[in-house]
């Protein structure tokens, strides 16, 4: 089973981060409203949505002393995509198939998802960051170490990866911060 989707059922493989999941899917909380909404103790609710956050699933944002939790429906959104969905399930040999019809990545990707070299050409490295960008919210920010995080588990040269993605303006960074540019930015060998 992929590394993905195992973390996914273990992080809600929990009745209470289930209910957790179901009040932020409808809008964001702080942790004492969930502890008042779901009956548990503050400290139980961050240790729920600790769990729920290491697994990209819960986004948070400090408004003065309090933070507030939100549900980040686009990484629930890519983990259909890369994982559940037939599109990107293993193919018959046990090698991933491309999502989107892609198969320039089939030749890139180990069985367990990661990049085997960094391609050479302009056509296939574009195909491997339009696929690098997916693990990326569009209006999400990311301090560099999360982005190395991201890249590193696909490929250990995150430092090459990171440059090309912004290079290929698919991402942006200011101040040691990254986020996704909208796709119609994206440099040529980054497109469509």
């Amino acid at each position: 089973m992929s590394e993905p989707l195992l973390g996914f059922f273990k992080a809600l493989a929990d009745e209470s981060r289930l209910k957790i999941i179901g009040l932020l899917a409808r809008r964001e909380h702080s942790v004492q409203e969930l502890a008042r909404l779901v009956d548990l103790k503050e400290p139980t609710v961050s240790h729920h949505l600790a769990i729920l956050k290491a697994q990209g699933l819960v986004t948070a944002r400090a408004e003065g002393t309090v933070r507030w939790h939100a549900l980040d429906t686009a990484a629930l959104e890519d983990l259909s995509r890369r994982v559940l969905q037939p599109a990107t399930a293993d193919g018959a040999d046990g090698s991933p198939r491309a999502s989107g019809g892609d198969k320039v990545l089939q030749g890139y990707l180990t069985p367990d998802g990661r990049l085997k070299s960094i391609p050479a050409t302009r056509k296939k490295r574009g195909a491997v960051l339009r696929w690098l960008v997916t693990d990326f919210a569009e209006g999400e920010r990311y301090p560099e170490a999360e982005v190395n995080r991201r890249l590193l588990a696909r490929h250990e040269d995150s430092a090459t990866l990171r440059r090309e993605l912004v290079g290929h303006h698919m991402l942006a960074r200011r101040d040691g911060v990254y986020w996704r540019l909208p796709r119609e930015g994206w440099s040529e060998g980054g497109e469509a």
